[in-house]
Protein backbone atom coordinates (compact mmCIF):
# COMPACT_ATOMS: atom_id res chain seq x y z
CA UNK A 1 0.00 0.00 0.00
CA UNK A 2 1.82 3.57 -1.30
CA UNK A 3 2.11 5.83 1.39
CA UNK A 4 -0.33 9.27 0.37
CA UNK A 5 1.40 12.60 0.89
CA UNK A 6 0.03 15.97 1.16
CA UNK A 7 -1.39 17.24 -2.28
CA UNK A 8 0.83 19.97 -3.96
CA UNK A 9 0.23 22.40 -6.57
CA UNK A 10 2.19 20.61 -9.23
CA UNK A 11 4.56 17.98 -9.63
CA UNK A 12 7.48 17.60 -12.39
CA UNK A 13 8.49 13.86 -13.40
CA UNK A 14 12.10 14.23 -14.40
CA UNK A 15 14.56 17.18 -13.43
CA UNK A 16 16.63 17.97 -16.44
CA UNK A 17 16.37 20.70 -18.56
CA UNK A 18 12.43 20.59 -18.67
CA UNK A 19 11.97 19.57 -15.26
CA UNK A 20 14.18 22.43 -13.81
CA UNK A 21 12.67 25.15 -16.10
CA UNK A 22 9.65 24.67 -15.11
CA UNK A 23 10.24 24.24 -11.49
CA UNK A 24 12.07 27.65 -11.79
CA UNK A 25 9.01 29.08 -13.66
CA UNK A 26 6.24 28.16 -11.10
CA UNK A 27 7.71 28.73 -8.17
CA UNK A 28 8.99 31.98 -9.03
CA UNK A 29 4.91 32.39 -9.09
CA UNK A 30 4.71 31.05 -5.12
CA UNK A 31 3.25 27.56 -6.98
CA UNK A 32 4.85 24.48 -4.57
CA UNK A 33 6.60 22.10 -6.59
CA UNK A 34 7.87 18.80 -6.02
CA UNK A 35 10.28 17.61 -8.63
CA UNK A 36 10.80 13.45 -8.86
CA UNK A 37 14.26 12.25 -10.49
CA UNK A 38 14.64 8.32 -10.58
CA UNK A 39 18.78 9.03 -10.64
CA UNK A 40 20.68 10.97 -7.79
CA UNK A 41 22.19 14.36 -6.82
CA UNK A 42 24.82 16.10 -9.14
CA UNK A 43 26.56 19.55 -8.44
CA UNK A 44 29.87 20.31 -10.88
CA UNK A 45 31.78 21.39 -7.37
CA UNK A 46 31.33 18.23 -6.02
CA UNK A 47 31.59 15.61 -9.03
CA UNK A 48 33.02 17.70 -11.79
CA UNK A 49 35.79 20.02 -9.73
CA UNK A 50 39.35 19.83 -10.57
CA UNK A 51 41.17 19.78 -9.01
CA UNK A 52 39.32 15.46 -9.65
CA UNK A 53 41.39 13.57 -12.19
CA UNK A 54 38.69 11.05 -12.19
CA UNK A 55 36.40 13.96 -14.28
CA UNK A 56 38.23 12.98 -17.86
CA UNK A 57 38.21 9.58 -17.12
CA UNK A 58 37.70 8.01 -20.12
CA UNK A 59 36.12 4.94 -18.70
CA UNK A 60 34.14 5.47 -16.48
CA UNK A 61 32.30 7.98 -18.27
CA UNK A 62 32.46 7.15 -22.04
CA UNK A 63 32.53 3.72 -21.52
CA UNK A 64 31.13 2.61 -18.73
CA UNK A 65 28.30 5.20 -18.34
CA UNK A 66 28.47 6.81 -15.27
CA UNK A 67 26.39 9.51 -16.09
CA UNK A 68 23.77 7.37 -17.71
CA UNK A 69 20.73 4.67 -17.45
CA UNK A 70 21.25 2.01 -15.84
CA UNK A 71 20.41 -0.54 -18.06
CA UNK A 72 20.10 -3.62 -15.50
CA UNK A 73 17.03 -1.91 -14.06
CA UNK A 74 15.63 -0.72 -17.20
CA UNK A 75 16.43 -0.91 -21.10
CA UNK A 76 14.27 -1.04 -24.48
CA UNK A 77 13.69 -3.87 -26.44
CA UNK A 78 14.32 -3.44 -30.43
CA UNK A 79 13.28 -4.97 -33.53
CA UNK A 80 13.32 -3.89 -37.19
CA UNK A 81 9.76 -4.98 -38.36
CA UNK A 82 6.32 -6.57 -37.02
CA UNK A 83 7.61 -9.75 -38.22
CA UNK A 84 10.93 -9.69 -36.08
CA UNK A 85 11.13 -10.48 -32.44
CA UNK A 86 12.45 -7.92 -30.33
CA UNK A 87 15.22 -8.49 -27.87
CA UNK A 88 16.72 -6.51 -25.18
CA UNK A 89 19.24 -3.73 -25.48
CA UNK A 90 21.56 -4.93 -22.61
CA UNK A 91 24.58 -2.30 -23.59
CA UNK A 92 24.40 1.25 -24.02
CA UNK A 93 24.81 1.74 -27.96
CA UNK A 94 23.09 3.65 -30.27
CA UNK A 95 21.77 6.19 -27.92
CA UNK A 96 22.62 7.33 -24.03
CA UNK A 97 19.60 8.16 -21.66
CA UNK A 98 21.14 9.75 -18.82
CA UNK A 99 20.48 9.04 -15.21
CA UNK A 100 20.90 11.43 -12.18
CA UNK A 101 20.00 15.32 -11.87
CA UNK A 102 20.13 17.19 -14.62
CA UNK A 103 19.39 14.11 -16.98
CA UNK A 104 20.96 13.87 -20.87
CA UNK A 105 21.21 17.97 -20.17
CA UNK A 106 24.66 16.72 -18.57
CA UNK A 107 26.39 14.84 -20.88
CA UNK A 108 25.03 16.38 -24.13
CA UNK A 109 27.85 18.09 -26.77
CA UNK A 110 26.33 21.44 -26.87
CA UNK A 111 25.15 21.61 -30.20
CA UNK A 112 22.08 24.14 -30.06
CA UNK A 113 20.60 24.28 -33.57
CA UNK A 114 17.16 26.05 -34.50
CA UNK A 115 14.91 23.87 -36.77
CA UNK A 116 14.35 25.22 -39.87
CA UNK A 117 10.79 27.19 -40.76
CA UNK A 118 10.69 24.39 -43.36
CA UNK A 119 11.07 22.09 -40.49
CA UNK A 120 7.62 22.46 -38.58
CA UNK A 121 5.55 22.38 -41.69
CA UNK A 122 7.10 19.76 -43.64
CA UNK A 123 4.00 17.85 -44.76
CA UNK A 124 2.10 21.51 -46.19
CA UNK A 125 5.43 22.81 -47.25
CA UNK A 126 6.41 19.64 -49.58
CA UNK A 127 2.59 19.10 -50.99
CA UNK A 128 2.05 22.67 -51.63
CA UNK A 129 6.05 22.72 -53.95
CA UNK A 130 6.64 19.06 -55.10
CA UNK A 131 2.76 17.10 -54.64
CA UNK A 132 1.88 14.29 -52.71
CA UNK A 133 4.14 12.07 -54.89
CA UNK A 134 7.34 13.92 -53.02
CA UNK A 135 6.42 12.02 -49.95
CA UNK A 136 7.79 8.23 -49.92
CA UNK A 137 5.12 5.25 -49.38
CA UNK A 138 3.40 4.20 -45.91
CA UNK A 139 4.72 8.28 -44.63
CA UNK A 140 3.14 9.51 -41.39
CA UNK A 141 4.61 13.01 -42.12
CA UNK A 142 3.20 16.13 -39.71
CA UNK A 143 3.00 19.73 -39.58
CA UNK A 144 4.07 20.60 -35.76
CA UNK A 145 0.56 22.72 -35.24
CA UNK A 146 2.93 25.54 -34.72
CA UNK A 147 5.65 27.33 -36.94
CA UNK A 148 8.86 28.96 -36.40
CA UNK A 149 7.87 32.29 -35.77
CA UNK A 150 5.69 31.14 -33.42
CA UNK A 151 8.67 29.99 -31.25
CA UNK A 152 11.45 32.10 -32.65
CA UNK A 153 11.30 34.81 -29.16
CA UNK A 154 10.84 31.78 -26.89
CA UNK A 155 14.01 30.28 -28.68
CA UNK A 156 15.58 33.46 -28.60
CA UNK A 157 15.19 33.21 -24.57
CA UNK A 158 16.55 29.91 -24.74
CA UNK A 159 20.09 30.68 -25.86
CA UNK A 160 19.88 33.56 -23.84
CA UNK A 161 20.10 31.49 -20.72
CA UNK A 162 22.27 28.98 -22.17
CA UNK A 163 24.50 31.52 -23.07
CA UNK A 164 24.89 30.35 -26.66
CA UNK A 165 28.57 31.11 -28.91
CA UNK A 166 27.65 31.78 -32.57
CA UNK A 167 27.39 33.85 -35.48
CA UNK A 168 23.28 35.24 -36.73
CA UNK A 169 23.04 34.58 -40.13
CA UNK A 170 19.60 36.24 -40.32
CA UNK A 171 18.58 39.30 -38.24
CA UNK A 172 15.35 40.37 -38.71
CA UNK A 173 15.27 39.18 -42.45
CA UNK A 174 18.55 40.38 -43.25
CA UNK A 175 21.27 37.75 -44.17
CA UNK A 176 24.54 38.52 -42.06
CA UNK A 177 28.09 37.84 -43.37
CA UNK A 178 29.88 35.06 -41.51
CA UNK A 179 26.47 33.02 -40.44
CA UNK A 180 23.86 30.69 -41.51
CA UNK A 181 21.77 32.50 -44.52
CA UNK A 182 19.78 29.61 -44.75
CA UNK A 183 18.45 29.67 -40.46
CA UNK A 184 15.59 31.62 -39.97
CA UNK A 185 15.32 35.43 -38.91
CA UNK A 186 16.17 36.19 -35.55
CA UNK A 187 15.54 38.67 -33.45
CA UNK A 188 19.17 39.58 -32.41
CA UNK A 189 22.36 37.57 -32.31
CA UNK A 190 23.53 35.19 -30.00
CA UNK A 191 24.77 36.48 -26.86
CA UNK A 192 28.48 35.34 -27.45
CA UNK A 193 30.70 35.18 -30.33
CA UNK A 194 31.64 32.04 -31.95
CA UNK A 195 34.41 29.59 -29.95
CA UNK A 196 37.94 30.01 -31.45
CA UNK A 197 38.46 27.31 -34.96
CA UNK A 198 40.73 25.15 -35.02
CA UNK A 199 43.00 24.65 -38.32
CA UNK A 200 40.66 21.65 -39.43
CA UNK A 201 37.68 24.32 -39.94
CA UNK A 202 39.71 26.52 -41.32
CA UNK A 203 40.59 24.11 -44.23
CA UNK A 204 37.29 23.03 -43.83
CA UNK A 205 36.14 27.07 -44.34
CA UNK A 206 38.12 27.54 -47.26
CA UNK A 207 36.94 24.57 -49.37
CA UNK A 208 33.29 24.97 -48.56
CA UNK A 209 33.36 28.63 -49.34
CA UNK A 210 35.76 27.65 -52.65
CA UNK A 211 33.01 25.32 -54.21
CA UNK A 212 29.83 28.16 -53.25
CA UNK A 213 28.43 26.69 -50.34
CA UNK A 214 28.24 28.93 -47.06
CA UNK A 215 29.82 27.79 -44.43
CA UNK A 216 29.34 29.01 -40.63
CA UNK A 217 30.35 28.39 -36.85
CA UNK A 218 28.17 25.91 -35.29
CA UNK A 219 25.40 27.52 -32.54
CA UNK A 220 27.47 25.91 -29.54
CA UNK A 221 25.89 25.72 -25.75
CA UNK A 222 30.00 26.19 -25.31
CA UNK A 223 30.47 29.76 -23.50
CA UNK A 224 33.45 31.41 -26.10
CA UNK A 225 33.76 33.59 -23.06
CA UNK A 226 32.44 33.93 -19.02
CA UNK A 227 28.68 34.85 -19.13
CA UNK A 228 25.63 35.87 -17.00
CA UNK A 229 22.79 34.57 -18.09
CA UNK A 230 18.94 35.36 -17.98
CA UNK A 231 18.65 34.07 -14.10
CA UNK A 232 21.86 35.77 -12.93
CA UNK A 233 23.89 32.19 -13.36
CA UNK A 234 27.70 32.80 -13.93
CA UNK A 235 29.31 30.65 -16.80
CA UNK A 236 32.63 30.43 -17.42
CA UNK A 237 34.61 30.39 -20.51
CA UNK A 238 35.55 26.87 -22.54
CA UNK A 239 38.68 25.35 -21.67
CA UNK A 240 38.85 23.08 -24.95
CA UNK A 241 39.83 20.39 -23.00
CA UNK A 242 37.62 17.82 -25.32
CA UNK A 243 36.00 16.11 -22.88
CA UNK A 244 32.36 17.26 -23.78
CA UNK A 245 30.00 14.58 -24.88
CA UNK A 246 29.58 11.94 -22.35
CA UNK A 247 31.03 13.98 -19.23
CA UNK A 248 30.51 16.61 -17.16
CA UNK A 249 32.30 20.36 -17.28
CA UNK A 250 34.67 21.29 -14.62
CA UNK A 251 34.32 24.79 -15.85
CA UNK A 252 30.77 25.77 -16.28
CA UNK A 253 31.27 26.70 -20.02
CA UNK A 254 28.97 23.84 -21.20
CA UNK A 255 25.13 24.87 -20.73
CA UNK A 256 23.34 22.54 -18.41
CA UNK A 257 20.72 22.62 -15.94
CA UNK A 258 23.73 22.22 -13.18
CA UNK A 259 25.62 25.84 -14.65
CA UNK A 260 22.10 27.63 -15.83
CA UNK A 261 19.31 26.60 -13.61
CA UNK A 262 19.79 24.85 -10.23
CA UNK A 263 21.65 27.62 -8.39
CA UNK A 264 18.48 29.90 -8.55
CA UNK A 265 16.11 26.80 -8.35
CA UNK A 266 17.10 25.00 -5.65
CA UNK A 267 17.64 27.23 -2.57
CA UNK A 268 13.67 28.07 -3.18
CA UNK A 269 11.17 27.44 -0.57
CA UNK A 270 8.92 26.59 -2.63
CA UNK A 271 10.43 23.77 -4.05
CA UNK A 272 11.12 20.28 -2.96
CA UNK A 273 13.69 18.00 -4.89
CA UNK A 274 13.24 14.19 -4.32
CA UNK A 275 15.74 11.81 -5.98
CA UNK A 276 16.45 8.39 -6.72
CA UNK A 277 12.77 8.52 -7.06
CA UNK A 278 11.19 6.32 -9.94
CA UNK A 279 7.93 6.97 -11.03
CA UNK A 280 5.51 4.31 -11.73
CA UNK A 281 2.21 5.06 -12.88
CA UNK A 282 0.30 8.34 -13.32
CA UNK A 283 -3.35 7.86 -11.77
CA UNK A 284 -6.38 8.99 -13.00
CA UNK A 285 -9.78 10.06 -11.95
CA UNK A 286 -12.59 7.89 -12.14
CA UNK A 287 -13.35 9.93 -15.50
CA UNK A 288 -9.74 9.45 -16.47
CA UNK A 289 -9.95 13.07 -17.50
CA UNK A 290 -7.73 13.92 -14.77
CA UNK A 291 -4.49 13.03 -12.99
CA UNK A 292 -4.90 13.11 -9.69
CA UNK A 293 -1.59 11.69 -8.22
CA UNK A 294 1.57 10.17 -8.43
CA UNK A 295 3.15 6.94 -7.25
CA UNK A 296 6.78 6.30 -6.81
CA UNK A 297 9.33 4.07 -5.28
CA UNK A 298 12.09 5.66 -3.51
CA UNK A 299 15.63 4.49 -3.02
CA UNK A 300 14.50 1.69 -0.20
CA UNK A 301 11.82 0.40 -2.07
CA UNK A 302 9.03 2.13 -0.49
CA UNK A 303 6.00 3.34 -2.49
CA UNK A 304 4.65 6.67 -2.07
CA UNK A 305 1.73 8.56 -4.03
CA UNK A 306 2.07 12.19 -4.79
CA UNK A 307 -1.32 14.23 -4.96
CA UNK A 308 -0.77 17.19 -7.37
CA UNK A 309 -3.45 19.58 -8.93
CA UNK A 310 -0.90 19.70 -12.14
CA UNK A 311 1.44 17.26 -13.37
CA UNK A 312 4.47 17.86 -16.04
CA UNK A 313 5.86 14.87 -17.84
CA UNK A 314 9.31 16.28 -18.65
CA UNK A 315 11.48 12.94 -18.72
CA UNK A 316 13.70 11.50 -21.66
CA UNK A 317 11.79 10.72 -25.15
CA UNK A 318 11.46 7.00 -24.86
CA UNK A 319 10.57 7.34 -20.76
CA UNK A 320 7.50 9.75 -21.56
CA UNK A 321 6.12 7.40 -24.07
CA UNK A 322 6.87 4.32 -21.52
CA UNK A 323 4.95 6.16 -18.45
CA UNK A 324 2.10 7.03 -20.94
CA UNK A 325 0.96 3.53 -21.69
CA UNK A 326 2.19 2.28 -18.74
CA UNK A 327 -1.23 4.15 -17.33
CA UNK A 328 -3.14 3.47 -19.81
CA UNK A 329 -3.21 7.32 -20.85
CA UNK A 330 -3.69 8.07 -24.28
CA UNK A 331 -4.87 5.68 -26.77
CA UNK A 332 -2.02 3.53 -28.08
CA UNK A 333 -0.50 3.27 -31.54
CA UNK A 334 -1.69 0.35 -33.44
CA UNK A 335 0.33 0.22 -36.73
CA UNK A 336 -2.30 -1.87 -38.72
CA UNK A 337 -4.81 0.54 -38.94
CA UNK A 338 -2.68 3.72 -38.30
CA UNK A 339 -4.89 4.71 -35.63
CA UNK A 340 -4.06 5.05 -32.28
CA UNK A 341 -1.55 8.49 -30.82
CA UNK A 342 0.98 7.33 -28.30
CA UNK A 343 3.87 5.49 -29.44
CA UNK A 344 3.42 6.79 -33.22
CA UNK A 345 5.67 8.75 -35.18
CA UNK A 346 8.96 7.55 -33.34
CA UNK A 347 11.65 8.87 -35.39
CA UNK A 348 15.81 9.15 -35.37
CA UNK A 349 18.79 10.76 -37.23
CA UNK A 350 20.83 9.42 -40.14
CA UNK A 351 24.34 9.63 -40.56
CA UNK A 352 26.73 9.88 -43.67
CA UNK A 353 30.42 10.57 -42.82
CA UNK A 354 33.59 10.90 -43.92
CA UNK A 355 37.11 10.70 -42.70
CA UNK A 356 40.23 12.18 -44.38
CA UNK A 357 43.76 11.28 -44.29
CA UNK A 358 46.68 14.01 -44.70
CA UNK A 359 50.17 12.93 -45.32
CA UNK A 360 51.36 16.47 -45.04
CA UNK A 361 49.17 18.43 -42.69
CA UNK A 362 49.62 17.81 -38.77
CA UNK A 363 46.45 18.69 -36.66
CA UNK A 364 45.62 18.88 -32.45
CA UNK A 365 42.23 16.67 -32.35
CA UNK A 366 42.73 15.95 -28.84
CA UNK A 367 41.52 19.58 -28.03
CA UNK A 368 38.05 20.23 -28.39
CA UNK A 369 34.48 21.39 -27.75
CA UNK A 370 31.60 19.78 -27.45
CA UNK A 371 30.07 21.85 -30.52
CA UNK A 372 33.09 23.50 -31.93
CA UNK A 373 32.13 23.13 -35.32
CA UNK A 374 32.43 24.21 -38.92
CA UNK A 375 28.82 23.56 -41.02
CA UNK A 376 27.42 24.24 -43.94
CA UNK A 377 23.25 23.90 -44.27
CA UNK A 378 22.92 24.19 -48.10
CA UNK A 379 21.84 20.53 -48.12
CA UNK A 380 19.20 20.62 -45.29
CA UNK A 381 15.47 21.09 -45.23
CA UNK A 382 14.38 22.83 -48.45
CA UNK A 383 17.26 24.90 -48.96
CA UNK A 384 17.52 23.21 -51.87
CA UNK A 385 15.40 21.78 -55.26
CA UNK A 386 14.24 18.45 -54.47
CA UNK A 387 12.19 18.18 -57.90
CA UNK A 388 13.18 14.56 -59.38
CA UNK A 389 16.13 13.99 -56.16
CA UNK A 390 13.62 10.90 -54.77
CA UNK A 391 13.71 12.32 -51.28
CA UNK A 392 13.05 15.28 -49.21
CA UNK A 393 14.76 17.21 -46.84
CA UNK A 394 18.23 16.28 -45.86
CA UNK A 395 21.17 17.06 -43.19
CA UNK A 396 23.37 19.83 -41.77
CA UNK A 397 27.07 18.79 -43.15
CA UNK A 398 30.59 19.75 -40.25
CA UNK A 399 33.17 19.54 -39.46
CA UNK A 400 33.44 18.75 -36.14
CA UNK A 401 36.51 19.61 -33.74
CA UNK A 402 35.10 17.96 -30.50
CA UNK A 403 38.14 16.28 -28.76
CA UNK A 404 39.50 12.78 -30.14
CA UNK A 405 39.99 10.74 -26.73
CA UNK A 406 42.62 8.37 -27.10
CA UNK A 407 40.81 4.93 -26.18
CA UNK A 408 37.86 6.00 -28.48
CA UNK A 409 39.76 7.13 -31.38
CA UNK A 410 42.03 5.51 -33.58
CA UNK A 411 40.92 6.31 -37.32
CA UNK A 412 42.96 4.21 -40.27
CA UNK A 413 42.51 3.97 -43.91
CA UNK A 414 41.10 1.67 -46.14
CA UNK A 415 43.23 -1.45 -46.36
CA UNK A 416 44.80 -1.06 -42.55
CA UNK A 417 45.43 -4.24 -41.21
CA UNK A 418 42.65 -4.86 -38.12
CA UNK A 419 45.09 -5.59 -35.63
CA UNK A 420 49.32 -6.58 -35.06
CA UNK A 421 51.90 -4.16 -35.10
CA UNK A 422 51.16 -2.63 -38.96
CA UNK A 423 47.62 -1.40 -37.10
CA UNK A 424 49.68 0.30 -34.45
CA UNK A 425 52.27 1.99 -36.58
CA UNK A 426 49.11 3.55 -38.70
CA UNK A 427 47.22 4.73 -35.31
CA UNK A 428 50.47 6.46 -34.42
CA UNK A 429 50.75 8.33 -37.75
CA UNK A 430 47.63 8.79 -38.90
CA UNK A 431 45.82 10.54 -34.91
CA UNK A 432 47.25 13.82 -35.96
CA UNK A 433 46.47 13.76 -40.03
CA UNK A 434 42.84 12.84 -39.76
CA UNK A 435 39.80 15.21 -40.08
CA UNK A 436 36.23 13.89 -39.74
CA UNK A 437 33.20 15.30 -41.70
CA UNK A 438 29.22 14.05 -41.36
CA UNK A 439 25.91 14.23 -42.23
CA UNK A 440 23.27 14.23 -40.19
CA UNK A 441 20.24 13.71 -41.84
CA UNK A 442 16.23 14.07 -40.55
CA UNK A 443 14.36 10.85 -40.08
CA UNK A 444 10.49 10.99 -42.07
CA UNK A 445 8.14 9.39 -39.72
CA UNK A 446 6.92 5.73 -41.74
CA UNK A 447 3.53 3.95 -40.45
CA UNK A 448 5.57 1.16 -39.47
CA UNK A 449 7.99 3.42 -36.74
CA UNK A 450 6.44 2.92 -33.56
CA UNK A 451 7.18 2.43 -29.78
CA UNK A 452 4.63 0.04 -28.08
CA UNK A 453 5.10 -2.11 -24.70
CA UNK A 454 6.86 -5.28 -25.01
CA UNK A 455 4.66 -8.09 -24.42
CA UNK A 456 7.49 -10.21 -22.95
CA UNK A 457 10.17 -8.52 -21.32
CA UNK A 458 9.67 -6.39 -17.59
CA UNK A 459 12.18 -3.78 -15.55
CA UNK A 460 12.98 -3.65 -12.23
CA UNK A 461 9.69 -3.05 -10.70
CA UNK A 462 8.04 -5.79 -12.91
CA UNK A 463 6.69 -3.20 -15.96
CA UNK A 464 6.99 -3.51 -19.38
CA UNK A 465 9.65 -2.96 -21.29
CA UNK A 466 9.23 0.10 -23.97
CA UNK A 467 9.68 -1.83 -27.19
CA UNK A 468 11.31 0.10 -30.28
CA UNK A 469 10.32 -1.02 -33.98
CA UNK A 470 12.49 0.95 -36.17
CA UNK A 471 14.05 0.90 -39.72
CA UNK A 472 15.25 3.36 -42.04
CA UNK A 473 12.96 4.29 -44.64
CA UNK A 474 13.93 5.11 -48.48
CA UNK A 475 13.76 8.66 -47.67
CA UNK A 476 17.10 8.26 -45.73
CA UNK A 477 18.92 5.56 -48.33
CA UNK A 478 18.08 8.51 -50.78
CA UNK A 479 19.16 11.20 -48.79
CA UNK A 480 22.44 9.61 -47.86
CA UNK A 481 23.05 8.44 -51.26
CA UNK A 482 22.95 12.20 -52.39
CA UNK A 483 25.37 13.30 -49.74
CA UNK A 484 28.28 10.60 -50.86
CA UNK A 485 29.12 12.74 -53.48
CA UNK A 486 29.35 16.25 -51.99
CA UNK A 487 31.34 14.43 -49.21
CA UNK A 488 34.24 13.48 -51.72
CA UNK A 489 34.01 16.86 -53.62
CA UNK A 490 34.75 19.09 -50.28
CA UNK A 491 38.05 16.12 -49.29
CA UNK A 492 38.98 16.95 -52.45
CA UNK A 493 38.65 20.36 -52.33
CA UNK A 494 40.74 20.11 -48.69
CA UNK A 495 43.48 17.69 -50.78
CA UNK A 496 43.32 15.04 -48.26
CA UNK A 497 45.04 11.88 -49.65
CA UNK A 498 42.60 9.34 -48.84
CA UNK A 499 39.00 9.51 -47.96
CA UNK A 500 36.66 6.95 -46.17
CA UNK A 501 33.09 7.28 -46.68
CA UNK A 502 30.44 5.95 -45.27
CA UNK A 503 27.34 5.91 -46.28
CA UNK A 504 24.01 4.68 -44.66
CA UNK A 505 24.04 1.44 -43.63
CA UNK A 506 21.17 -1.16 -45.31
CA UNK A 507 19.48 -1.22 -41.88
CA UNK A 508 19.43 0.36 -38.39
CA UNK A 509 21.60 -0.80 -35.83
CA UNK A 510 21.09 -0.36 -32.16
CA UNK A 511 24.63 -1.32 -31.17
CA UNK A 512 27.20 1.25 -32.04
CA UNK A 513 26.29 5.34 -30.79
CA UNK A 514 24.96 7.09 -33.49
CA UNK A 515 23.20 9.99 -31.46
CA UNK A 516 20.85 10.76 -28.63
CA UNK A 517 18.22 12.36 -30.60
CA UNK A 518 15.10 9.99 -30.42
CA UNK A 519 11.98 11.91 -30.77
CA UNK A 520 8.28 11.39 -31.70
CA UNK A 521 5.92 8.95 -29.66
CA UNK A 522 3.94 11.61 -28.08
CA UNK A 523 3.72 14.27 -30.77
CA UNK A 524 2.05 17.49 -31.24
CA UNK A 525 -0.69 18.54 -33.58
CA UNK A 526 -3.90 20.23 -34.07
CA UNK A 527 -5.79 16.70 -34.84
CA UNK A 528 -7.05 14.96 -31.27
CA UNK A 529 -7.03 11.57 -33.75
CA UNK A 530 -3.41 11.61 -34.65
CA UNK A 531 -1.54 13.59 -32.17
CA UNK A 532 -1.11 13.17 -28.41
CA UNK A 533 -0.55 16.65 -27.21
CA UNK A 534 -2.15 19.91 -28.56
CA UNK A 535 0.06 22.91 -29.48
CA UNK A 536 0.78 23.61 -25.97
CA UNK A 537 2.59 19.91 -25.42
CA UNK A 538 -1.23 19.32 -23.46
CA UNK A 539 -2.74 16.03 -22.93
CA UNK A 540 -5.66 16.09 -25.42
CA UNK A 541 -7.48 13.85 -23.27
CA UNK A 542 -6.22 14.78 -19.57
CA UNK A 543 -5.43 18.69 -19.65
CA UNK A 544 -3.93 18.78 -16.10
CA UNK A 545 -0.80 16.62 -17.92
CA UNK A 546 1.54 18.38 -20.18
CA UNK A 547 4.24 16.42 -21.62
CA UNK A 548 7.47 18.08 -22.65
CA UNK A 549 10.48 16.56 -24.97
CA UNK A 550 11.59 15.96 -27.55
CA UNK A 551 8.32 13.06 -27.91
CA UNK A 552 6.54 15.96 -29.41
CA UNK A 553 8.19 15.89 -32.91
CA UNK A 554 6.66 14.88 -35.49
CA UNK A 555 9.21 13.69 -37.09
CA UNK A 556 12.95 14.40 -37.21
CA UNK A 557 15.51 17.25 -38.77
CA UNK A 558 18.73 17.57 -39.81
CA UNK A 559 19.83 19.14 -36.24
CA UNK A 560 20.40 18.01 -32.88
CA UNK A 561 17.02 18.78 -31.29
CA UNK A 562 17.51 20.56 -27.87
CA UNK A 563 18.18 24.17 -29.06
CA UNK A 564 14.42 23.75 -30.41
CA UNK A 565 13.14 22.16 -27.58
CA UNK A 566 14.04 24.85 -25.72
CA UNK A 567 12.10 26.87 -27.40
CA UNK A 568 9.42 24.28 -26.56
CA UNK A 569 9.36 24.44 -23.31
CA UNK A 570 9.58 28.37 -23.14
CA UNK A 571 6.68 28.55 -24.96
CA UNK A 572 4.42 25.89 -22.85
CA UNK A 573 6.04 28.19 -19.89
CA UNK A 574 3.95 31.05 -21.19
CA UNK A 575 1.12 28.83 -22.01
CA UNK A 576 1.39 27.73 -18.48
CA UNK A 577 1.56 31.16 -16.85
CA UNK A 578 -0.39 33.34 -19.38
CA UNK A 579 -3.30 30.69 -20.09
CA UNK A 580 -3.50 27.67 -18.14
CA UNK A 581 -2.82 28.81 -14.29
CA UNK A 582 -5.36 31.42 -14.89
CA UNK A 583 -8.04 28.71 -16.31
CA UNK A 584 -7.30 25.68 -15.78
CA UNK A 585 -8.88 22.96 -18.66
CA UNK A 586 -7.86 22.53 -22.11
CA UNK A 587 -6.21 25.24 -23.99
CA UNK A 588 -7.36 24.51 -27.44
CA UNK A 589 -10.69 23.13 -28.14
Amino acid sequence: MATRLPSVDVVIIGVGWGGSIFAKELTDLGLRVVGLERGGNRDTSTDFRLPNYNRADELRYAHRGDLFQNLSRDTVTFRHTTHDTALPMRQLGSFLPGEGLGGAGVHWNGQNWRFLPWDFETRSQTLRRYGAKALPPDNMVADWGVTYADLEPYMDKWEYLCGISGKAGNIQGKIQPGGNPFEGPRQRDFPNPPLTPSYGMTLFQQAAAGLGYHPFFTPAANSSQPYTNTYGVQLGGCLYCGFCERFGCEAYAKASPMTCVFPVLLPSPHFDLRTHTTVTRLNLDNTRRRVTSVTYVDAQGLEYEQPADLVLLTAWTLNNVRLLLVSGIGTPYNPSTGEGVVGRNYAYQAGTGATMFFENQVFNPFMGSGALQMAIDDFNGDNFNHAGLGFIGGGSLTLSSTGARPIDTHPTPVGTPRWGSAWKTAVAHYYQRFLGMGVQAGVLAYRGNYLDLDPTYRDAFGLPLLRMTFDWGPNEHAVSRYMVPVLQRLASAMKADKVSVGPLSAHYSIVPYQSTHNTGGVIMGTDPRASAVNKYLQMWDVPNLFVVGASAYPQNAGYNPTGTLGGLIYWTVDALKNKYLKHPGPLVS
